[in-house]
């Protein structure tokens, strides 16, 4: 699992670097932006239509324009989702361990699922 982690975290590192913004910033928008609307983008494909992925990036758009500073919200977002990790150590999971099967394997098993219905589709 440390593996694993290391290299997630050093990736969103790297693109932090390259773009100039925050690690907690690139971890948020990765993880609650990039992540849903590409579900969301999945599930359109799968119902034939456009509504999940434009009212998300409506919903996206009206948030950034009304919403508080980004980078103090990315920060206080991302406090918020290692006290979340932590919570697991409760379960006997470390926040590595933790990071790992909600971040990387949960997600997988997500992206998984909407490909066997687009694949089920399709075929």
């Amino acid at each position: 699992m440390n593996i694993i982690f290391y290299i997630v975290a050093r990736l969103l590192h790297m693109i932090s670097a390259i773009t100039g913004l925050s690690y907690n910033e690139i971890n948020i928008i990765v993880y609650y932006f990039c992540i849903p609307f590409s579900w969301l983008a999945m599930l359109d494909k799968f119902f034939d239509f456009h509504w999940f992925k434009i009212g998300f990036a409506l919903l996206t758009v009206v948030f950034l324009v009304l919403g508080p500073n980004f980078g103090k919200f990315c920060d206080a977002l991302f406090t918020r989702s290692v006290e979340f990790l932590n919570l697991f150590s409760n379960y006997g999971m470390n926040y590595i361990t933790a990071s790992v099967v909600i971040c990387v394997i949960l997600p997988l098993m997500v992206y998984a699922l909407l490909c066997l219905m687009l694949y089920w589709k399709y075929r």
